[in-house]
């Protein structure tokens, strides 16, 4: 088997996991937790000690992989080095669709072709240190890496346990990362570890086109997913002012949403861009003259510093604005409108502001808590939509079942929601990251950057010390999904809390086709400095 300790194995290492075409929710995604358990268990350490190495089971049939090294000194200090493997799709690529997944080839070809690209992108090819493809920087060089690290392990580097966690669905929904809690809970009590740090190897993401620095993260940003049901009242074309449009109603949801700078916030460096949506769309099955009933909307707020109930009442009060908008903008069109038509009285109306548990509680003070969880019970046993739709369909069969109340706004929350979290005021954490960046300056002559949050989303959300501590029973109370199919492990998340850090690749263009890892850093430097870390990690007492 190649080494995994020199950058001519690490390319190659590399290379092999990108030609697992494990997009998420591919079959490939399932195929390359095979492989990689395939890899390790030719090693001699696992040969030894099998049950160290282990594929386990999510429910919908995907696997997650652990992968456990005793230090020989047998002490319970733990280091956890966390990773994804899944990729997102490759439709980008348009013509070069079918060499996405094989870096070396790309490369090539883009090279045939270089004076039609950007200026940025000849360089890098002209340099011959960057390998293109999906995956490359995100984040199958960071597993590389990984792997590197435990075949150090394996040799008795570390003063320490090293405890390989590689997890499916990053890309989407985080089931990987959550299924691997209570995993991670059972082997902290079976093997009794002590875990004193997650790291993390997500590529570092420039903040701007050009940006030269090179990151080290101490924590992760947070992200919620808001959705606006919005439950209008139909009616014939010809006779506009009998009901509300629900398209109506979005768009003056996004006017007060889209683009607010309420919701950013700075802390050092960092700003947080404002909300956009993600989904825009009325729920009419087929065309025809009669309005929709009903509309959603969902939008991406990132944030720092906030509490979930902070980001829920800044929520609340621009939604009831935007309603209060509605109700004044029908009126006045309805008074003009009967300014023409002498016979037409004018309209008063008024649109409802409702959570999720409110429109809950309300179906269920109608109708009993056993028909409310019948009808839920039968949808999910129905289910063929993804988290998404089926939290709207959740949401649509309550309002239904109320729909006197309409017209009205429900908000409510889907998944994934990522806890903004950090390690940045840690003293282990920050002595370990200035002691990487001395050791860096000094053996390579590269000058680290240390942010506090890594801003492309990460799985260290579910495992990291919670930036703001609140309860999520404000959260969970408005996802509809929560009981139905899917629980959000509150609980576990508190007990396994640990210190988190993220030092990964150089690269650019994550989810672009013009995906690219560059190989001098991140394959000559970036091991010795990954070592660096580990083993300072176990050179600190916690405090």
């Amino acid at each position: 088997m190649t080494s995994w300790q020199t950058k001519e194995g690490l390319i190659h290492l590399v290379c092999d996991l990108v030609h697992h075409q494990s997009i998420t929710g591919s079959n490939a995604e399932i195929a390359i937790a095979e492989y990689l358990h395939h890899l390790l268990a030719q090693k001699t350490y696992f040969q030894e000690y099998p049950d160290h190495l282990s594929l386990h089971p999510l429910e919908d049939g995907r696997r997650f992989l652990t992968a456990f090294v005793r230090g020989q000194k047998q002490v319970d200090d733990t280091v956890v080095l966390l990773s994804h493997f899944d990729v997102v799709n490759v439709e980008d690529y348009g013509s070069l669709e079918n060499l996405a997944f094989y870096p070396r080839e790309l490369t090539q070809e883009l090279a045939k072709s270089i004076d039609r690209l950007p200026q940025s992108i000849q360089n890098d090819l002209q340099s011959g240190d960057w390998l293109f493809g999906r995956g490359t920087m995100d984040m199958k060089a960071g597993i590389a890496l990984h792997l590197a690290m435990l075949e150090k392990a394996m040799d008795g580097e570390f003063d320490g346990n090293i405890l390989m966690v590689s997890v499916p669905d990053e890309e989407a929904n985080s089931q990987g990362m959550l299924a691997a809690l209570p995993i991670l809970q059972q082997l902290k009590e079976e093997e009794s570890l002590h875990y004193k740090a997650c790291l993390n190897a997500e590529p570092m993401f420039q903040k701007y086109p050009g940006d030269p620095h090179h990151y080290i993260y101490a924590g992760s940003i947070g992200k919620v997913l808001p959705g606006f049901y919005c439950y209008g009242k139909e009616t014939h074309v010809g006779d506009p002012f009998s009901g509300i449009n629900p398209n109506l109603m979005l768009s003056f949801l996004s006017q007060q949403l889209e683009l607010n700078e309420a919701f950013i916030e700075k802390v050092d460096d960092e700003v947080t861009p404002p909300p956009v949506s993600l989904m825009h769309r009325d729920l009419k099955g087929e065309y025809s003259v009669q309005t929709p009933h009903a509309a959603v909307s969902m939008y991406n707020v990132l944030y720092l510093k906030q509490s979930f109930n902070q980001i829920n009442e800044k929520l609340m009060h621009h939604v009831q604005i935007a309603a209060h908008e509605i109700e004044r903008y029908v009126q006045e069109k309805a008074t003009n409108f009967s300014k023409v038509a002498t016979d037409f009285q004018g309209l008063n109306p008024t649109i409802r502001v409702l959570q999720y548990k409110d429109l809950y509680e309300e179906a269920v003070k109608r109708h009993g808590e056993k028909e409310v969880r019948r009808r839920q019970n039968l949808l999910v046993s129905q289910r063929e939509q993804g988290d998404r739709d089926f939290s709207t369909l959740l949401v649509q069969d309550l309002a239904s079942m109320c729909k006197d109340l309409a017209p009205m706004i429900v908000l409510f929350y889907s998944p994934p929601f990522y806890q903004a979290v950090s390690s940045y005021n840690d003293p282990v954490i920050k002595s370990v990251l200035e002691k990487v960046k001395d050791f860096t300056q000094d053996q390579y002559a590269v000058d680290l950057t240390i942010a506090e949050y890594f801003t492309g989303l990460s799985d260290l959300s579910y495992i990291g010390p919670v930036v703001k501590k609140s309860t999520l029973r404000g959260l969970t109370a408005n996802m509809p999904l929560q009981h139905n199919g899917f629980e959000f492990p509150e609980f576990v998340m508190e007990q396994l809390t640990m210190p988190v850090l993220n030092i990964g690749p150089l690269g650019k263009d994550p989810h672009q086709w013009t995906e690219r890892l560059e190989l001098t850093y991140s394959f000559d430097y970036l091991p010795s400095i990954l070592s660096e870390a580990i083993s300072q990690l176990f050179s600190k007492d916690d405090l």
